[in-house]
């Protein structure tokens, strides 16, 4: 891959990593809700899980998905039936958690296993491993979005924890705080949209 292609792989991997999707409003919302340290879990789990599903598209997942589109169909479905449950948990969530309260943040392997039914998380690795890996040298092109996407993701999806975090202030009035949670839900049930048309 030649430096110039690795730099727009960079700056694919930066654009859709940082963008809204599900991912970033549940970061935005936990880091509100629970604070960044508490949240790191879920952002190094959005990491690792992102990791493993690009590694499996490269690898021959998403040809797989090509030639059954019926197992394309129950991902759908599956993820957005996880996508309206997590809605649901963020708009009814209604104080800010302390350390010691029953509600938690996302695990590291809760928020893994979500990237496997996250729609824009299948998105984003099928269109990186079609543009950017050579069927001439198919391992190390693989090798080489994985590298891109390790090195950008993790920080880039991080900023909205700490966005998040940083709203915590403003958000501690728990009338403010059940409106930011009712519109958290409501931007990831909206992040269903590209997945349904």
């Amino acid at each position: 891959m030649s430096s110039e292609a690795f730099m727009a792989l960079i700056v694919y991997a930066f654009v859709t990593s940082i963008t809204p999707g599900p991912n970033n409003v549940m970061l935005l919302a936990s880091g509100v809700n629970f604070g960044f340290v508490r949240t790191i879990p879920h952002a190094l789990g959005i990491g690792g899980g992102f990791l493993t599903l690009l590694l499996a598209v490269g690898f021959g997942l998403g040809a797989l998905l090509t030639a059954l589109p019926a197992l394309h169909v129950v991902l759908k479905i599956a993820g957005g039936a996880y996508l309206l449950y997590l809605a649901w948990r963020i708009a009814m969530s209604r104080a800010m958690a302390s350390g010691n309260a029953k509600a938690r943040p996302m695990t590291f392997l809760e928020a893994a296993a979500f990237q496997w039914v996250n729609p824009k998380a299948w998105v984003m690795a099928v269109s990186a491993m079609a543009i950017y890996t050579n069927p001439a040298n198919p391992f190390a092109s693989v090798m080489m979005v994985a590298l891109a996407f390790a090195a950008v993701n993790v920080p880039s999806v991080s900023t909205w924890a700490g966005f998040g975090t940083a709203l915590r202030g403003f958000l501690a009035d728990p009338v403010r705080l059940k409106w930011f949670n009712i519109a958290m839900g409501l931007l990831l049930v909206a992040s269903l949209w590209p997945m349904i048309r």
